[in-house]
């Protein structure tokens, strides 16, 4: 392999790397690296910087470190029943060099060991009987020695033998007088032959079952025999950027010679990460624009200043801000393409409804799709009243509906001027007379597919877009998730919207009376509750009988109390009467799953108690809470949980000491990491594999100026072919959505 394009490497299989063969070719394969590519693209998630060995006696007690040396003594012991015990003591290397000078023979400490003492010997075989027999004495005294305890992990004693070099990093602590590290995280570099010493180490994510030190081996191959790697960017952005050319940056972040060379490698490889995808939505948005036949609709004073009039509280400011900025699109003669963010309980509908008054003033239709019946039925009876007041129709269309013949015969001779629906609007068989807007509702339980096929029931000019989203989404996943639309944030809540108190509560039986007593307190005063079973995401059918079971235990807690219950596996009209109870006033509480989360308007609801909350994410407890706070208040949320990890305890003490939805998503995406936050996979965008769209912030915002400049000022890339190329070859067979008009 000579110097190629990173497209064309994308295309040489991974076996052509020394040391794959057939049969770990078909490993790396499964797990995802199928090319040199895909090898040279399997990053370090750290790097171990051993020309300055740190001396395990010198970390104080309680300091987190890094330790290396090597496994000494192994043990493994039972303590009890479901409780065993591996300890294994690491011993700072007695690494030394023999050097003859003058007859004489000279042991000296390896580069950064130079607490270690040199000696000298008359003899070679002297030399070497010292360094086997009394070196590993003299360095354990002068370097000192760990003991590494594990916890019901018996592989350790397989894993660590005598002899294998590892790192551990942990808190040192002392224990019954000796240096400890309990249940550190542990990288096996080799064997104490495998020489590692005086620089800096690369330490892999295991893959495929190949440990870092071997994956060091097949790296070191693969770099070597692809460089010099081409450079798609032009030299003078490079050098206007600061940025190191695209070769030295993958050697650099693989076999860096110095800190400073792998975090240089690191800044280039991350704007190339997200200057590619920005590229990719940059292209998608001016396709939008320029090539799509949209519709230029007539707004002149109208239904949205009738249905504003009719409203029984004044409009915020944001909402105003995002109706002009809504309008503006409409207007114009491209397809709009707008995401509506906006807090629970920030006045995304108002908005919604005024957008499809605007597309049926002019004579089209509106269509809105959300992600469940129950939220399709909400959204209808929410909406209905309000298009009502001022003479336009409204069906609700979903795969049960009872009407659904006459809705869908309305729909095609255009005598209905809104639709609202689940999934059942994008099926064969619908069919519109003049499709002027579609609303898609929580649209990340959508896949791209999904929004572009109801795009598509329109025949002639393309109908606008008007995504709405409940999940607050920091800046910069949203320029990520959302780089191709214009973006309008509700970021004011109206003021006769009350807080809701949340409180962390433990699963003891006096905390429960607490929390039960507060049901009955307010069920007391004719108010109503929620109780939300815990998620159980492997299977919907052992939710749904959790949430049954649950159901029949809380008719003994709550006998007096009529209990309702709603899940993901009732029946579609047996949901539609729980629901029609509780908003009747006819239940006091209703047990029910997630299928709650989104939608549900329930001003007569006062408390939550959501049960083993540490089973949710951050989103998910704040779209929950959510459903309170739509009345006069107060309103409470109590968090049922024993977490067990330290991940789970954030996440609650999160939820329970702020309501602002942004903050909590920028917590969420710092606790949990970019890739969970959101479901990135189903937006139709690729993971990132180096960027951190929070630590990276600044790169992004660079990387999406000079990717929207260039296809600004080169719409097809005919002069940038290899940025094309790598785009597309990169990006895979998901670009191919990301290029839909």
């Amino acid at each position: 392999m000579s110097g190629r394009s990173l497209a064309y490497l994308s295309r040489v299989p991974v076996e052509r790397v020394k040391g794959v063969g057939d049969r770990l070719g078909a490993k790396l394969r499964e797990a995802g690296i199928g090319s040199v590519a895909d090898l040279l693209f399997h990053f370090p998630r750290r790097h171990i910087d051993r020309s300055l060995v740190v001396p395990i006696a010198r970390v104080p007690p309680g300091v987190e470190a890094t330790v290396l040396g090597t496994v000494s003594r192994v043990t493994a012991r039972r303590v009890r029943r479901g409780l065993s015990i591996v300890e294994v003591l690491i011993t700072a290397k007695a690494d030394y060099e023999l050097v003859e000078e003058e007859g004489l023979w000279r042991a000296l400490p390896a580069a950064g060991l130079a607490d270690l003492p040199a000696m000298t010997f008359q003899s070679e075989e002297e030399a070497r009987r010292w360094l086997a027999e009394e070196a590993p004495r003299v360095a354990g005294e002068v370097l000192g020695a760990v003991w590494a305890t594990f916890f019901n992990q018996p592989f350790r004693e397989r894993q660590l033998p005598e002899g294998t070099e590892v790192a551990l990093s942990g808190k040192v602590e002392r224990f019954q007088g000796r240096r400890q590290m309990r249940s550190p995280v542990v990288d096996v570099l080799g064997r104490s032959a495998h020489r590692r010493t005086g620089r800096i180490v690369p330490v892999y994510p295991a893959v495929a079952g190949v440990t870092s030190w071997r994956l060091e081996q097949l790296m070191a191959d693969a770099v070597a025999r692809s460089r010099p790697v081409d450079d798609p960017l032009a030299p003078e952005l490079v050098a206007r950027l600061g940025l190191v050319d695209r070769d030295a940056a993958l050697a650099g972040i693989h076999f860096p010679e110095t800190p400073g060379e792998a975090e240089a490698a690191r800044a280039r490889l991350v704007f190339d990460e997200l200057f590619r995808l920005e590229v990719a939505l940059a292209l998608r948005k001016h396709r939008q624009i320029a090539e799509a036949e949209g519709i230029a609709h007539a707004l002149g004073a109208g239904l949205v200043e009738e249905f504003v009039a009719a409203l029984p509280y004044p409009l915020t400011g944001a909402q105003r801000r995002a109706i002009e900025e809504i309008r503006a699109d409409m207007a114009s003669p491209h397809p709009m393409h707008r995401l509506l963010q906006g807090e629970v309980g920030s006045g995304k509908t108002a908005v919604a409804v005024a957008a499809l008054l605007m597309a049926v003033q002019g004579g089209y239709q509106g269509a809105v799709m959300a992600p469940t019946e129950v939220l399709a039925e909400q959204h209808y009876l929410g909406l209905e009243p309000l298009v009502r007041l001022v003479g336009v129709r409204m069906a609700l269309l979903t795969s049960s509906s009872p009407e659904r013949s006459k809705v869908l015969a309305a729909t095609a001779d255009g005598t209905v001027d809104v639709v609202v629906g689940t999934h059942a609007l994008i099926q064969e068989g619908v069919r519109f007379a003049r499709l002027g807007l579609a609303v898609v509702d929580e649209q990340h339980r959508f896949g791209v597919h999904q929004r572009v096929s109801l795009r598509e029931k329109a025949e002639g000019p393309q109908p606008d877009l008007l995504i709405m989203t409940a999940t607050p989404i920091p800046r910069t996943l949203s320029m990520t998730l959302y780089g191709d639309l214009d973006v309008s944030v509700l970021d004011e809540m109206p003021a006769h919207r009350p807080g809701v108190q949340t409180e962390v509560v433990a699963k003891s039986p006096a905390d429960l009376e607490r929390v039960y007593a507060r049901v009955r307190e307010q069920a007391a005063l004719g108010r109503q509750a929620f109780v939300v079973c815990p998620l159980v995401e492997e299977s919907a059918k052992l939710e749904a009988a959790a949430a049954t079971a649950e159901f029949e235990r809380l008719r003994g807690v709550f006998p007096d109390l009529r209990l309702g219950l709603v899940h993901g596996q009732l029946p579609a009209d047996e949901k539609r009467r729980a629901m029609q109870a509780l908003r009747d006033g006819e239940t006091d509480v209703l047990v029910a799953t997630t299928v709650i989360e989104v939608g549900i308007d329930i001003p007569n609801a006062t408390v939550m108690v959501i049960e083993d909350a540490d089973r949710f994410g951050i989103s998910q407890l704040h779209q929950l809470r959510g459903r309170l706070a739509r009345g006069a208040g107060p309103d409470w949320c109590y968090l049922v949980a024993d977490p067990g990890t330290d991940e789970a305890r954030q996440r609650l003490a999160a939820v329970a000491a702020s309501d602002d939805g942004f903050r909590l998503a920028e917590e969420d995406l710092r606790i949990r990491g970019q890739g969970t936050v959101f479901g990135v996979r189903q937006s139709g965008l690729p993971d990132l594999r180096l960027a951190d769209i929070l630590h990276d912030a600044e790169v992004l915002v660079s990387a999406r100026r000079e990717a929207f400049a260039l296809v600004a000022a080169d719409p097809g890339l005919a002069g940038h072919q290899e940025i094309a190329d790598e785009v597309r070859a990169l990006l895979g067979e998901q670009v191919e959505w990301l290029f839909i008009s």
